[in-house]
């Protein structure tokens, strides 16, 4: 089975699994372990902030840093498409206590103009703007990179007004690897950050929240609050600095292969792939007279799994175990599931 629903399919490495094995056993959630806090400093100092915070996922570290940036008030502006709208359930409003509203975007890019008009101070009848967030790579943009012109555009717009801008950079690396540069050049422009080491670079479980030193310490009481204060966590951080140290380069390999399988399908008849708009290890497949759902039910029966994040669209996500070997074997496959269905 060739998995290209996601990268969060990715198993460790032999050196994570050594690195598990020696890690420390402290209490992190009590007395802090300290393999935890090597990893939190790691994270930190690769996105040039003061300090990090460990935790379960992405999903948690989103709206952890909501939490702390709007103390359960004000109004977060955000690109319309937004991993934290659509794939998040809520937790903005129904935990975060915010209100929100959806910035038209191209490509994850929102709109400069819309965002300028959207923020607003408080008044007597509305909180006003509480923070604004950023996404890149972005997920429902099938991948696509935010230009750092553009985040260092929201960045001064937002400080300008006196609001605090977030980042929910799940891919960071793949953003930096994209674009030539280090993580920290991203991370410049927002007040805060957050970015797993569970998707492409292998590592079992767990991201970081990076910032301020005083924003981290009041991200980790929100933390404590959703249940993600873990006890011998050490185990999983272990594989986290290793992903940090060994992982990162190696996210080129899955930007060739995505772009490699966008050129080699873009050929087949029915579906509709624009291979020069791939900047990272994701491909997003419009089709044209198909539902995706029973093509994608077909590819499985072929020993391809595919996501299907519309009614007719189809995603793939590369990753370290898609080998260039794989890549006509998946084109096979769709060309026999695009018959199958014909």
């Amino acid at each position: 089975m060739i998995d290209l629903r996601t990268d969060t399919v990715t198993r460790p490495t032999e050196a994570m699994l050594e690195s598990m094995r020696e890690a420390t056993l402290g209490d992190d959630s009590r007395d802090g372990d300290e393999t935890v806090g090597s990893l939190e400093s790691l994270a930190a100092a690769l996105m040039g902030k003061e300090a990090g915070a460990f935790m379960p996922s992405g999903t948690m570290t989103n709206l952890v840093a909501v939490l702390t940036h709007t103390q359960r008030g004000g109004e977060v502006l955000l690109e319309s498409g937004s991993h934290i709208l659509s794939s998040e359930l809520g937790g903005i409003t129904a935990v975060a206590g915010a209100f929100y509203k959806g910035i038209p975007g191209k490509r994850g890019a929102m709109d400069i103009d819309t965002l300028k008009e959207a923020i607003r101070p408080a008044t007597r009848n509305n909180f006003g703007t509480a923070l604004v967030c950023m996404e890149t790579t972005h997920n429902r943009a099938g991948g696509s990179v935010l230009p750092v012109a553009h985040m260092q555009s929201v960045y001064d717009l937002a400080a300008e007004n006196g609001v605090p801008v977030h980042t929910d950079g799940a891919r960071i690396f793949n953003a930096a690897v994209a674009l030539g540069v280090e993580a920290k050049a991203i991370a410049r422009h927002t007040d805060s950050v957050g970015f797993c080491v569970s998707k492409g670079l292998s590592a079992p479980v767990g991201s970081l929240l990076c910032g301020e030193a005083d924003f981290v310490t009041r991200a980790r009481h929100f933390r404590k609050m959703l249940g993600g204060g873990m006890r011998q966590a050490g185990v999983i951080a272990a594989a986290g600095i290793v992903a940090l140290e060994q992982m990162v380069d190696r996210l080129a390999d899955d930007h060739r292969a995505a772009r490699g399988l966008a050129e080699a399908l873009a050929g087949l008849s029915g579906l509709r792939i624009d291979a020069s708009r791939v900047q990272s290890n994701m491909v997003r497949i419009d089709l044209e007279h198909r539902d995706a759902r029973p093509l994608a039910a077909t590819l499985a029966r072929r020993g391809v799994r595919v996501s299907t994040p519309g009614p007719r669209r189809l995603r793939i996500v590369t990753h370290r175990h898609v080998t260039s070997e794989d890549i006509p074997l998946v084109v096979d496959a769709f060309r026999w599931a695009l018959d199958q269905s014909a």
